[in-house]
């Protein structure tokens, strides 16, 4: 009886069948001026899971320098954190702005 595949005739090609890793994304907040620092951290907490420590370094740097590195995540995943913090911020009433930057 006759395989229903070929092995013999099936010729991998190892460039095409390598596997791509995602391309990642930087999630950055930037300062407003407005937006607590409180806020700030909370953010960090509950949307970036950060522990308080993490967090507090973070937002100080974002106070800082204007803005901060929150995470890096595949684009899924980015992009929804990035519309976590804009819907929280929007609720709270706060100018929070978050962005995602190819890395």
């Amino acid at each position: 009886m006759a395989s229903k595949f070929d092995t013999e005739s099936i010729v991998l090609d190892n460039a095409e069948n390598k596997i791509k890793p995602p391309d990642m994304y930087r999630v950055v907040l930037l300062n407003d001026h407005y937006t607590p620092m409180d806020f700030v951290i909370e953010i960090l907490r509950t949307v970036f899971h950060k522990n308080p420590v993490e967090a507090t370094k973070i937002m100080f740097e974002v106070h800082r320098k204007g803005s901060g590195l929150a995470g890096v995540y595949i684009h899924d995943i980015a992009a929804t954190k990035v519309q976590q913090v804009d819907q929280l911020a929007r609720y709270e009433e706060y100018p929070l702005k978050c962005t995602m930057e190819r890395t």
